[in-house]
């Protein structure tokens, strides 16, 4: 009698040998079949729930920023309030259906994907709620993009603490993953502005909840990439507007570029830090300032001390370099090209005076998906503790430059709560962080240049190895790479949140397939 080779999924929805057993060109997860769905909707209906089906209401959804994961919802459900998705998430668990929320879509490998069953559209709740002006906090529905937050908070003078880079990000789902800027070093991870959510459960609960109330569900929730509830409103801490005073130092080796960003985080000498590279030729540490103070004591004390260079300066090396590298004109003319192009957008006129940027948000918001995006969005990364932080950016930086002639490192800290070993158990940040925590993108530019999903596949791969071997984690570790979860959270974390998905989410339906 042959042999039967079963090919059936693990009953684990997260495999022990789940790295190993993944193809090296990960594929979308199966789609859904649809079981019961007339069922349902028919049950919907009864309750006052719309439900689009038509194919240009579906349609629209079937990928994400990232582009490389596709599918298609069932059904649309645009979010009114939270009583329409608590009766919503009650009738998905009685038919067992799957039920995949989206704010901005900003996901980069298929999180906010539907591979059938219900899309629920955030967006649908995007007003701001209330602002308590003595307090310094805003209430918010949580389909709202950052971009409009900080329009409505700026009329009262108002800002956030921290946002995502990306500002066409939703607040809901920015809490939910983390959310990091070039203040995440002062400020902590988006997540950490948040004081209290209203959560509506996997199986149709709302609950209100904080560090002082109904506390295991907040730490659930916060950075727990949607799989314990659906965030409808949140109560984030907030400060008075100040203009942004930005400085630039130019390195020509990342080495030397990331130290200093690790010393300038723990001086504490200024408001915001990151760095951006385009290839290993031009390396800029970005250093900003939010009061006239702070910038001038940090220009009288630490300045002298960075081994970056002004503008000018760094032009000059640079050009040196490519006199004693005559070969290299074409990596030359694409950072002169590069310049003209960003440097523009990045300091708009409109949006300065005198030196000083007074609206980061529209100018951060609009250049990074003009200038870093593409039809498809391959961003891998890897999230460190600072001792591992150098050694992942270079080997990283290396993978880049045997993939591509051309791409982009954004490097970032993040001021890590003092209780964070609880509080990000599930998240992105590495257990063995302490104070901060680093993340460093690792983003290919096309500049015209097609490339084949099994290569940004096999690019993305090679990353994302290097954190197995570094044991370090990744801030993208759902959806289309969730083979690597038990590898950065280890099995104890993983069995531990597996027993208490499926005690919240009995039938397993509320944004499946990104990590369970």
């Amino acid at each position: 009698m042959p042999t039967i080779i079963s090919h059936s999924l693990p009953a684990d929805h997260v495999a022990p040998d789940a790295l190993l057993g993944i193809p090296r060109q990960q594929s979308n997860p199966s789609r859904w079949q649809g079981g019961q769905w007339h069922e349902f909707v028919q049950a919907l209906q009864q309750v006052g729930i719309d439900i689009q089906q038509q194919a240009h209401s579906t349609g629209i959804y079937i990928t994400d920023a990232g582009g490389l994961a596709h599918g298609l919802p069932h059904g649309v459900v645009i979010a009114q309030s939270a009583e329409q998705i608590a009766s919503l998430m009650q009738t998905a668990q009685r038919f067992a259906v799957p039920v995949t929320t989206r704010g901005g879509g900003l996901t980069t490998e298929g999180e906010s994907v539907a591979f059938g069953g219900v899309l629920l559209d955030m967006t649908g709740m995007s007003r701001v709620l209330e602002v308590d002006h003595k307090a310094l906090t805003v209430r918010t529905q949580a389909g709202i993009f950052w971009h409009h937050l900080a329009e409505e908070l700026r009329r009262d003078g108002l800002d956030y603490l921290s946002a995502p880079l990306n500002l066409t990000s939703s607040v809901g789902g920015t809490l939910g993953v983390g959310g990091i800027d070039v203040n995440s070093s002062k400020h902590g991870c988006s997540a950490d502005q948040a004081l209290a959510l209203q959560v509506v459960t996997p199986t149709g609960e709302i609950v209100e909840c904080s560090d002082a109330m109904n506390h295991a569900l907040f730490e659930r929730v916060i950075l727990g990439y949607g799989q314990f509830g659906i965030i409808t409103e949140a109560l984030l801490k907030i400060r008075p507007y100040t203009p942004l005073r930005m400085h630039y130092f130019y390195y020509n080796s990342l080495h030397p570029c990331v130290e200093d960003l690790l010393m300038l985080d723990r001086s504490e000498s200024c408001d915001y830090t990151g760095i951006l590279t385009m290839m290993d030729s031009a390396i800029t540490l970005l250093v900003a300032f939010d009061s006239v103070e702070r910038e001038t004591a940090f220009m009288a004390q630490m300045k002298g001390g960075l081994r970056g260079y002004g503008e000018f300066m760094f032009a000059l090396r640079l050009a040196a370099s490519f006199i004693l590298r005559p070969w290299a004109w074409k990596e030359a003319l694409f950072l002169l090209q590069r310049k003209r192009e960003l440097f523009p957008d990045l300091q708009p006129v409109h949006h300065m005076q005198d030196g000083v940027m007074y609206d980061r948000t529209a100018v951060f918001s609009k250049a990074v998906w003009k200038h870093w995006g593409e039809r498809q969005m391959v961003i891998p990364d890897l999230a460190t503790s600072a001792d591992k932080f150098i050694e992942a950016v270079e080997r990283g930086n290396a993978v880049c430059r045997n993939y591509f002639p051309y791409y982009t490192l954004y490097c970032v800290g993040i001021r890590l709560r003092a209780d964070h070993q609880a509080h990000y158990e599930l998240s992105s940040i590495p257990s063995d962080a302490q104070g901060w925590a680093y993340g460093c993108e690792f983003e290919p530019m096309y500049n015209g240049q097609e490339y084949s999903r099994d290569t940004l596949q096999s690019f993305k791969n090679d990353i994302y190895d290097v954190g197995v071997e570094l044991e370090t984690s990744y801030y993208r570790f759902g959806g289309m790479m969730k083979g690597y979860i038990r590898r950065a959270l280890g099995d104890a974390v993983v069995e531990k949140h597996l027993k208490l998905k499926q005690q919240a989410d009995p039938a397993m339906i509320l944004n499946r397939d990104v990590i369970f």
